[in-house]
C-alpha cells in the first residue's frame, strides 16, 4: 500500500498543492489564479481565474501532438451489425463541422443544448461540439418518456435539442421523434430548433421551420471548410447539467464545472484505472448516465485513449459472449461495467463456457460500479476471467470515483465486498443519525468532509438552496452521500445500502444489502433483491426476491427454504427473514439499478410514480400480481 498511502498523505498534507500539480496535465489558456477559493460558491470553487476548453483537451491537443491517426472512438453495434472507427483527426473534423452548424444557428457560450440520442458516435460528437463553443449540454437518455424530457427542457431552458430518429433495442426499433414532438408540445420552454440524425432503420418526418437534418447540415459545413476555434471558458463555468433520475418531484440538475472535471478525470485514468495513452478503454454503460459522460467520452479522450462506444446488451446481442468478443476484437485493456451486467452473463452462462472461445490476452482489469458488487459475482468473474476484479464506488454527484482500489498506484489487497479505500480528495466519515462519528465496524451514514474535490458538483442547476438542503444540511460540514456503510479496522469502506434501504426490524437497524449478500451465496441463484415492508408488529420485515440460474430444475419451495436458512445463518434470527420468492426477472433501470424503493411502495400500498428510467414498465405489473397472489405487503395482506 506504500504508493497509495504516500499519495493520499500528500493530498492530506497539501490539498491545493496536490491538485495544482495534477492540473499541469491539462492545457490552460489562462492559468488559474487560485487553485481553490473557499469564499466562492457553496463550499468553495476550484481553479478560480483559470480559462480552458474541454474539447481542446479531448481532441485538438492530441491531433497537434501527433496522435491524429490513432483511433479515438470505436462504435461497435451488434444491434445493427455495424462497426465504425473514428480517428482523433476524423473526430476533430466532425466536431468542427457540427460546431459550425451550432454557431450558425446563433448559439453562444452559456446557452443550453439537450442531447437526446442513442449510443451512436454523433452523440459524443454533439457533446464535444457543445464543449468547443462553451455551450452547456444536458444529455437525456434516448427513449426517455416525453414528460420527463419536457421537464428537463424547461428546467435548463434549452435553446436546441439534438436527437436521432430512433434507437435500436434487441428485437425492436424505438422511434424517438414522436417522443421529442410530444415533449416540446408539453414544455413551457420552446427550443428554437431541433437537429435530427436520421438512422436507416427508421426515418423521422421533419417539421418545416423547426426540425433540421443533421447529415445535410454537417455535410455542408464540412465542405465549407470553416474552422471554429475552441472558446476559452472559465474553469468554474458549467460544462454540462445531468439530471438525476428521481422517481418523484422535480429532477435534480447536477452541475459539472469545466476545469475541476478535467483535472479529476485525467488524474483518475492512470491512477485509478491504470491505463496509459493509446490503450483501449471500455466503459460498458450509456452516455445518458454519469459513467458514460465521464468514462465513455471525457476521461478516455482527455487521456489519449481509444474508447469503445457499445450499442448492445451483455446478453442477447447475440449471446452471453458478446463482451468477450468486443474485448478480443478491439484489444480492450480495461472494462468498466455494472455488476448487474455480470449477473446477467452469469445467469445465461453459469459455467463461463463462452469465455474459452475468445482470446482475452489484451485484457488486464475488470472494474465494477453502479450497484453493490456482491461477493459471489466478484468471485465468479475473477475465477472465469483470471484478472483482477476491482469494485469501486462513486455517484452522479461526484463524477469520478470516491472510493476504489487504485491499480495505477499499485493494486491494494482486495477485500471482497468492499470498494476499498478513499481516493485523494475524499475524507470519508461514518456518522450516526445525530452526526457523531461511529466506531470502526459500525454501520452508519457515509459522508464526505467538505470541501469536495475537483470534479464534484459545485451546486444544482438554478437550485442552490435545494443543493444545501439535499446534501449539506443534515450533517453540517459534510456532504451526505445517502449511502449507509462502515469502515473496517484497515480503513476499507463497505457500502451496504442506500440509507433508505436500512430497515428497522423490531428496533434493530439492518442492511438489506447484507441480506442480499447472503442470498447471493446460494449456488442456484443468479441475482436477488431484498426490500423492507411495513409490519404491524415489528415495524418492518424483509422480503426477498431471487432469479435462478439457467438450467436449475428444483422446486421453489425447496430453494426458498434454503434461502431463508442461509439468511438466518448469516444475519441471525433478528432479521425475521421468512419470505423468499422466485421471480423471472427483477425491475431495473436501464443502467441496471434494481428499483427497490418502488417495490417497497407497491408492497406498502403507498403512492408511487413509474420511474422514468425503468427498463420495462410491464415488470411492475408482474410484481404487483405476485405480491397480491402471495399476500405480501400491507397493500395485499387484507385482500380477499
Amino acid at each position: 500500500m506504500a504508493l497509495y498511502q504516500q499519495t493520499y498523505r500528500a493530498w492530506q498534507e497539501d490539498p491545493e498543492g496536490f491538485w495544482s500539480e495534477a492540473a499541469n496535465a491539462i492545457d490552460w489558456f489562462v492559468p488559474p489564479a487560485k487553485t481553490f477559493d473557499p469564499d466562492q460558491g457553496v463550499y468553495g470553487r476550484w481553479f478560480v481565474g483559470g480559462e480552458t476548453n474541454t474539447c481542446h483537451n479531448c481532441v485538438d491537443r492530441h491531433v497537434s501532438a501527433g496522435r491524429g491517426d490513432q483511433a479515438a472512438i470505436i462504435h461497435d453495434s451488434p444491434v445493427t451489425g455495424t462497426k465504425r472507427t473514428i480517428s482523433y483527426r476524423e473526430l476533430l473534423d466532425e466536431v468542427r463541422a457540427l460546431s459550425v452548424v451550432l454557431q450558425d444557428l446563433g448559439l453562444r457560450s452559456g446557452d443550453r443544448v439537450i442531447i437526446y440520442m442513442p449510443m451512436i458516435p454523433e452523440a459524443c460528437i454533439a457533446m464535444l461540439a457543445c464543449a468547443r463553443l462553451g455551450l452547456i449540454h444536458s444529455v437525456v437518455f434516448g427513449g426517455f418518456a416525453a414528460s420527463e424530457l419536457a421537464t428537463r427542457i424547461d428546467d435548463c431552458g434549452a435553446r436546441l435539442v439534438i436527437s436521432a430518429s430512433c434507437g435500436i433495442e434487441p428485437g425492436r426499433v424505438v422511434a424517438y421523434k414522436p417522443l421529442l414532438d410530444a415533449a416540446i408540445a408539453q414544455a413551457k420552454v420552446k427550443p428554437d430548433h431541433t437537429i435530427v440524425f436520421q438512422r436507416e432503420q427508421l426515418a423521422a418526418e421533419l417539421l418545416e421551420g423547426r426540425d433540421l437534418d443533421y447529415a445535410s447540415l454537417v455535410d455542408a459545413a464540412r465542405k465549407a471548410g470553416r474552422d471554429v476555434p475552441c472558446v476559452s471558458v472559465a474553469a468554474t463555468d458549467p460544462l454540462y447539467v445531468l439530471y438525476t433520475s428521481g422517481t418523484t418531484g422535480q429532477p435534480k440538475g447536477v452541475v459539472r464545472d469545466t476545469g475541476g472535471h478535467m483535472v479529476a478525470l485525467q488524474w483518475s485514468m492512470e491512477a485509478m484505472y491504470g491505463v496509459k495513452p493509446g490503450e483501449v478503454f471500455w466503459a460498458a454503460s450509456d452516455i445518458g448516465w454519469v459513467v458514460g459522460h465521464s468514462y465513455i467520452v471525457y476521461a478516455p479522450l482527455l487521456n489519449g485513449n481509444t474508447t469503445i462506444l457499445f450499442e448492445g446488451k451483455p446478453v442477447g446481442t447475440p449471446d452471453a459472449g458478446t463482451f468477450w468478443r468486443v474485448i478480443e476484437e478491439h484489444g480492450v485493456a480495461a472494462l468498466f461495467t455494472a455488476p448487474t451486467a455480470f449477473r446477467a452473463i452469469r445467469k445465461e452462462d453459469p459455467k463461463a463456457e463462452l469465455i474459452g472461445r475468445y482470446d482475452l490476452s489484451s485484457f488486464r482489469t475488470l472494474f465494477l460500479a453502479g450497484e453493490r458488487a456482491d461477493p459471489d459475482t466478484i468471485e465468479w468473474a475473477r475465477a472465469a476471467l483470471k484478472v483482477p476484479v476491482i469494485d469501486h464506488w462513486w455517484q452522479t454527484e461526484s463524477g469520478w470515483p470516491m472510493v476504489g482500489n487504485p491499480v495505477g498506484l499499485g493494486q491494494l489487497p482486495v477485500k471482497v465486498g468492499s470498494p476499498s479505500v478513499p481516493l485523494p480528495g475524499y475524507d470519508i466519515r461514518v456518522l450516526d443519525d445525530g452526526g457523531k462519528e461511529v466506531a470502526r465496524g459500525t454501520l452508519g451514514n457515509v459522508v464526505v468532509k467538505l470541501p469536495l474535490p475537483p470534479g464534484c458538483l459545485p451546486t444544482l442547476w438554478n437550485a442552490e438552496e435545494r443543493f444545501r438542503t439535499a446534501y449539506l444540511k443534515e450533517f453540517p460540514g459534510t456532504y451526505k452521500t445517502a449511502d449507509a456503510g462502515y469502515i473496517d479496522e484497515d480503513g476499507y469502506l463497505f457500502i451496504m445500502a442506500r440509507t433508505d434501504d436500512i430497515i428497522n426490524v423490531a428496533g434493530h437497524r439492518l442492511s438489506t444489502g447484507g441480506m442480499e449478500e447472503a442470498i447471493a451465496t446460494h449456488p442456484d441463484i443468479a441475482e436477488c433483491a431484498v426490500i423492507g415492508i411495513a409490519d404491524p408488529m415489528k415495524g418492518q420485515v424483509p422480503v426477498g426476491f431471487y432469479v435462478l440460474n439457467n438450467g436449475v430444475d428444483r422446486s421453489e419451495e425447496e430453494i426458498s427454504a434454503e434461502v431463508v436458512a442461509v439468511v438466518r445463518d448469516r444475519i441471525g434470527p433478528v432479521a425475521a427473514f421468512k419470505n423468499a420468492l422466485a421471480v423471472k426477472r427483477l425491475p431495473k433501470t436501464r443502467s441496471g439499478k434494481i428499483l427497490r424503493a418502488t417495490l417497497q411502495k407497491i408492497a406498502d400500498g403507498d403512492e408511487w410514480k413509474m420511474p422514468a428510467t425503468i427498463d420495462d414498465p410491464a415488470i411492475l405489473d408482474e410484481f404487483e400480481a405476485l405480491m397480491r397472489s402471495r399476500r405480501v405487503g400491507n397493500a395485499f395482506r387484507e385482500e380477499t
